[in-house]
């Protein structure tokens, strides 16, 4: 099987995106999202109406597929940003060895893993092992691999799917910081996906492991599973892990397996040999949740 070279966002961050990011460095970035996490779940209609419909009008949210679509009749902002959509909206590819897009949102950066090393953007990487939770073990599996990485803006959807279905062996939850994860980030902070916080959750599927990470942001002020509910927060400076037995809890391909209370980024990870992504895709494409991304190479 051929290689595919590494797509990332190849523009160096310019002085703009230097000039956006430096003041984020000061910033209390845990206790900023603590205070977003209590607004976002106000329930006054003073409050709650006139900040989502000035949020749908200022980021063009589309929410013509959502269940419920009138904007103004969820219970909070994090209901309406959390929102459910129809069943028919995002279908599951034909190809039954088809890998599902894990996000609403656009790819940052997707390719092979050269040994430890993850691309991030042109001129940055950082390690598997760091982003995994600074366990070598852990990493081993997918040293050598292939990932791909999806940014979920404020309009997306953003409950998270399985990339191929699987049963959960390990989560594990790596405290850092919380820097805004949007392209001027991407391209000036070194190592950032490394750096903030985030939920590692580790499968098992028919045809090998694979691990997703849910990476926080500023103002992500939860990252919730469908199996434990809320992991974050509590903050915290330790890591936690929790160990799942075989079929304890098994995931179907497509099926929800988390969602971010306010936007970040999903990355998905797969050893080597499992996963042929797809050629075509390219950085800052758009794509959808469980539209195909590669294949799933039969053992």
């Amino acid at each position: 099987m051929e290689e595919q070279p590494a797509r990332y966002l190849e523009q160096r961050a310019s002085v703009s995106d230097w000039l956006k990011t430096l003041p984020l460095y000061p910033l209390p970035h845990h206790a900023i999202s603590r205070v977003v996490h209590r607004l976002v779940r106000v329930k006054a209609p003073w409050f709650r109406k006139p900040f989502v419909r000035w949020f749908v009008r200022s980021f063009g949210v589309d929410m013509r597929q959502a269940v419920e679509t009138d904007p103004t009749a969820y219970p909070d902002f994090n209901s309406f940003f959390t929102r459910a959509l129809r069943a028919d909206a995002r279908p599951m590819p034909a190809d039954a060895n088809a890998i599902c897009c894990p996000a609403d949102g656009t790819v940052s950066a997707l390719g092979p893993l050269r040994d430890d090393r993850v691309i991030q953007a042109k001129r940055h990487s950082y390690s598997l092992t760091a982003l995994l939770g600074g366990d070598q073990a852990r990493a081993a599996p997918f040293q050598g691999g292939s990932f791909i990485t999806v940014y979920l803006s404020p309009k997306d959807y953003h409950r998270v799917h399985m990339p191929l279905g699987g049963e959960l062996r390990e989560m594990v939850h790596v405290p850092g910081r919380l820097f805004s994860v949007g392209r001027h980030t991407v391209k000036a902070v070194p190592g950032l996906f490394a750096r903030n916080e985030r939920v590692v959750c580790l499968f098992e599927s028919e045809a090998g492991p694979f691990a997703v990470i849910l990476v926080g942001a500023i103002n992500v002020a939860s990252i919730e599973t469908v199996w434990a509910g809320e992991i974050t927060p509590p903050r915290g400076r330790t890591i936690r892990r929790w160990s799942y037995q075989p079929a304890q809890t098994v995931l179907q391909r497509g099926e929800e397996m988390g969602r971010f209370n306010m936007g970040s980024t999903a990355i998905v990870v797969f050893p080597p040999g499992l996963a042929r992504l797809d050629p075509s895709l390219q950085a800052d494409q758009m794509v959808r949740v469980r539209e195909a991304i590669g294949t799933a190479i039969e053992a």
